[in-house]
């Protein structure tokens, strides 16, 4: 698999050399180099690009705001980004727009090549992960991915009991799994994903999979030993639900 890479960075040594890196290696291919993000945002929406080594200080438009635009972006497969600086407290703002991974400079290839590993084989991933499309799927045989530190786990909508969303993770509960999925991603994100038949939105941090509520309250849900609150925000499209239920 060959991914379609592009630099960008305002200095023009550091770009140079981002760009001989990805040219010296086999499966990366360089489409273009820029010295602005917005020069950058231009063939990110007209071209298909898997990869972006993005610098984050630059002027007019930030690499952190750039990764932000791209993530709203509905319109095109968002590309993954391994951020390139000099400022290392820039780490966790990095990680919050889903950057695949981080390089401080001055870097050498080596570390380059890391990275690019890292890029290669998530691609790969997600090629072998895109399931066939079947007719009589049930949702015990669909699934999802999420991103658990650097990898991505294949989660079946059969196993998820709850998923309660904290600041800027989620936390996937399963049965028979005591230790719940931390992944960097929102409840939104995951309410989009999920089929609406059998998982509902029932307060602003939980979904709830409606195959494994156990008894439930005016305000609240049981799910195994577990109690979840139903906001009043949420309360008219559960009780349609109990209403088809009872």
């Amino acid at each position: 698999m060959i991914l379609r890479c592009i630099a960008v960075d305002d200095e023009p040594l550091a770009l140079g050399l981002v760009s001989a890196f990805i040219e010296k290696t086999p499966f990366l291919t360089l489409v273009g180099r820029y010295s602005s993000a917005i020069e950058a945002l231009t063939i990110l929406q007209a071209e298909p690009i898997d990869l972006v080594f993005l610098d984050i200080q630059m002027p007019d438009l930030t690499g952190i705001e750039l990764a932000r635009v791209l993530d709203k972006n509905t319109n095109q497969t968002t590309p993954r980004i391994v951020f390139t600086t000099a400022f290392n407290q820039f780490a966790i703002e990095g990680f919050k727009v889903d950057a695949l991974d981080y390089l401080l400079k001055p870097f050498n290839y080596e570390e380059f090549l890391h990275a690019a590993h890292k890029a290669q084989a998530y691609f790969e991933l997600v090629k072998r992960a895109t399931p066939p499309v079947i007719a009589t799927a049930t949702p015990e045989d669909e699934f999802l991915f999420l991103k658990v530190e650097y990898q991505l786990v294949r989660v079946a909508f059969g196993d998820i009991l709850y998923i309660e969303g904290l600041k800027d993770y989620v936390k996937v509960h399963l049965q028979n799994n005591p230790k719940p999925l931390l992944s960097l991603t929102s409840l939104k994100t995951l309410e989009e994903k999920l089929p609406a038949k059998h998982f509902m939105r029932v307060h602003r941090s939980f979904i709830v999979s409606l195959g494994k509520i156990g008894a439930v309250t005016k305000n609240s849900i049981q799910i195994g030993n577990v109690t979840i609150p139903v906001s009043e925000q949420h309360k008219d499209a559960f009780n349609l639900f109990l209403s088809r239920w009872v």
